[in-house]
Protein backbone atom coordinates (compact mmCIF):
# COMPACT_ATOMS: atom_id res chain seq x y z
CA UNK A 1 0.00 0.00 0.00
CA UNK A 2 1.31 3.27 -1.05
CA UNK A 3 1.59 5.70 1.64
CA UNK A 4 0.18 9.38 1.12
CA UNK A 5 1.89 13.28 1.69
CA UNK A 6 -0.39 15.71 2.88
CA UNK A 7 -0.27 19.65 1.36
CA UNK A 8 2.72 21.41 1.13
CA UNK A 9 1.49 23.53 4.00
CA UNK A 10 0.86 20.89 6.67
CA UNK A 11 2.79 18.22 4.93
CA UNK A 12 2.69 14.68 7.17
CA UNK A 13 6.04 12.73 7.01
CA UNK A 14 4.89 9.61 5.58
CA UNK A 15 5.72 6.37 7.00
CA UNK A 16 6.58 2.54 6.01
CA UNK A 17 8.16 0.74 2.66
CA UNK A 18 7.51 3.64 0.48
CA UNK A 19 7.48 6.71 2.46
CA UNK A 20 10.76 7.68 0.49
CA UNK A 21 8.88 7.68 -2.22
CA UNK A 22 6.23 9.72 -1.56
CA UNK A 23 8.47 12.21 0.29
CA UNK A 24 10.66 12.21 -2.92
CA UNK A 25 7.36 12.41 -5.81
CA UNK A 26 6.65 15.80 -3.25
CA UNK A 27 9.51 17.28 -3.15
CA UNK A 28 9.72 16.60 -7.14
CA UNK A 29 6.85 18.68 -7.50
CA UNK A 30 8.25 21.67 -5.27
CA UNK A 31 11.15 21.39 -7.70
CA UNK A 32 8.80 21.92 -10.72
CA UNK A 33 7.46 24.82 -9.41
CA UNK A 34 10.70 26.27 -8.42
CA UNK A 35 12.18 25.54 -11.69
CA UNK A 36 8.61 26.96 -13.15
CA UNK A 37 9.48 30.31 -11.27
CA UNK A 38 6.28 31.88 -13.24
CA UNK A 39 2.34 31.86 -13.30
CA UNK A 40 2.86 28.55 -14.20
CA UNK A 41 4.38 27.33 -11.13
CA UNK A 42 1.93 29.59 -8.87
CA UNK A 43 -1.07 27.97 -10.73
CA UNK A 44 0.25 24.47 -10.04
CA UNK A 45 0.99 25.19 -6.77
CA UNK A 46 -3.04 26.60 -5.93
CA UNK A 47 -4.55 23.94 -8.01
CA UNK A 48 -2.26 21.72 -5.70
CA UNK A 49 -3.86 23.07 -2.56
CA UNK A 50 -6.87 23.09 -3.95
CA UNK A 51 -6.42 18.97 -4.36
CA UNK A 52 -5.18 18.24 -0.86
CA UNK A 53 -8.06 20.72 0.73
CA UNK A 54 -10.47 17.62 -1.08
CA UNK A 55 -9.02 14.85 -0.30
CA UNK A 56 -6.31 15.44 2.39
CA UNK A 57 -4.79 12.01 1.95
CA UNK A 58 -4.12 12.80 -1.71
CA UNK A 59 -1.23 10.38 -2.89
CA UNK A 60 1.47 12.53 -5.12
CA UNK A 61 3.52 10.89 -7.50
CA UNK A 62 5.54 11.56 -10.24
CA UNK A 63 5.21 9.99 -13.37
CA UNK A 64 6.82 10.10 -17.32
CA UNK A 65 10.12 10.46 -16.91
CA UNK A 66 12.26 10.47 -19.58
CA UNK A 67 15.05 12.18 -21.56
CA UNK A 68 12.21 15.34 -23.41
CA UNK A 69 10.60 15.70 -19.56
CA UNK A 70 13.50 14.62 -17.02
CA UNK A 71 11.26 16.16 -14.41
CA UNK A 72 8.20 14.23 -15.25
CA UNK A 73 4.68 15.00 -14.38
CA UNK A 74 2.61 15.51 -11.02
CA UNK A 75 -0.02 12.65 -10.80
CA UNK A 76 -2.65 13.14 -7.28
CA UNK A 77 -4.01 9.68 -6.84
CA UNK A 78 -6.62 7.96 -4.72
CA UNK A 79 -7.22 4.53 -5.63
CA UNK A 80 -6.46 5.47 -9.14
CA UNK A 81 -5.54 8.92 -10.78
CA UNK A 82 -7.16 11.44 -10.14
CA UNK A 83 -5.46 14.04 -12.59
CA UNK A 84 -2.32 14.91 -14.09
CA UNK A 85 -0.94 18.26 -13.38
CA UNK A 86 1.28 19.19 -17.03
CA UNK A 87 2.59 22.48 -17.84
CA UNK A 88 3.22 24.22 -21.12
CA UNK A 89 3.75 27.61 -22.05
CA UNK A 90 0.43 29.04 -22.10
CA UNK A 91 -1.67 26.61 -20.17
CA UNK A 92 -1.26 24.74 -17.22
CA UNK A 93 -3.34 21.35 -18.06
CA UNK A 94 -5.16 18.90 -15.41
CA UNK A 95 -5.74 16.04 -17.82
CA UNK A 96 -8.65 13.88 -15.81
CA UNK A 97 -8.28 9.79 -16.15
CA UNK A 98 -12.01 9.24 -15.90
CA UNK A 99 -13.30 12.76 -16.44
CA UNK A 100 -16.06 11.77 -19.04
CA UNK A 101 -17.67 9.78 -16.31
CA UNK A 102 -17.97 12.90 -14.13
CA UNK A 103 -20.58 15.18 -13.41
CA UNK A 104 -19.08 18.70 -14.42
CA UNK A 105 -21.87 21.02 -13.58
CA UNK A 106 -19.75 24.22 -13.80
CA UNK A 107 -17.80 23.52 -17.08
CA UNK A 108 -14.32 23.45 -15.26
CA UNK A 109 -14.02 20.78 -18.50
CA UNK A 110 -12.59 23.16 -21.23
CA UNK A 111 -9.73 20.75 -23.26
CA UNK A 112 -10.02 16.84 -24.46
CA UNK A 113 -13.94 17.63 -24.52
CA UNK A 114 -14.01 15.01 -27.64
CA UNK A 115 -12.47 11.46 -26.11
CA UNK A 116 -14.48 8.73 -24.27
CA UNK A 117 -12.24 8.65 -20.93
CA UNK A 118 -9.99 11.63 -20.26
CA UNK A 119 -10.93 15.30 -19.97
CA UNK A 120 -9.03 18.76 -19.19
CA UNK A 121 -8.52 21.76 -17.46
CA UNK A 122 -6.64 24.13 -19.52
CA UNK A 123 -6.02 27.12 -16.77
CA UNK A 124 -4.25 30.12 -18.97
CA UNK A 125 -2.37 33.01 -16.67
CA UNK A 126 -4.73 34.82 -14.55
CA UNK A 127 -7.17 32.06 -14.57
CA UNK A 128 -8.38 29.46 -11.55
CA UNK A 129 -11.12 27.13 -11.47
CA UNK A 130 -13.67 28.14 -9.04
CA UNK A 131 -12.67 26.67 -5.85
CA UNK A 132 -15.44 25.26 -4.03
CA UNK A 133 -16.74 23.56 -8.16
CA UNK A 134 -13.09 22.37 -8.43
CA UNK A 135 -12.76 20.72 -5.29
CA UNK A 136 -15.86 19.27 -5.83
CA UNK A 137 -14.62 17.64 -8.77
CA UNK A 138 -11.73 16.14 -7.54
CA UNK A 139 -14.21 14.29 -5.11
CA UNK A 140 -16.15 12.60 -7.82
CA UNK A 141 -12.47 11.95 -9.61
CA UNK A 142 -11.73 9.99 -6.10
CA UNK A 143 -15.01 8.71 -5.51
CA UNK A 144 -15.58 7.50 -9.55
CA UNK A 145 -11.73 5.73 -9.15
CA UNK A 146 -13.29 4.00 -5.95
CA UNK A 147 -16.00 2.56 -7.73
CA UNK A 148 -14.53 1.49 -10.53
CA UNK A 149 -11.85 -0.51 -8.11
CA UNK A 150 -15.00 -1.39 -6.01
CA UNK A 151 -16.65 -3.02 -9.15
CA UNK A 152 -13.53 -5.14 -10.38
CA UNK A 153 -12.75 -6.76 -6.91
CA UNK A 154 -16.28 -8.27 -7.64
CA UNK A 155 -15.85 -9.55 -10.81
Amino acid sequence: MKKKVASTASRKTATGPTAGAAADASRQIDEIVALLGDWRGATLTAVRGLIHEAIPDVLEEIKWVKPSNPLGVPVWSCAGIICTGETYKQVVKLTFARGAALDDPRHLFNASLEGNARRAIDIREGEMPAAGAFKNLIKAAAAENKRVAAAKKVR
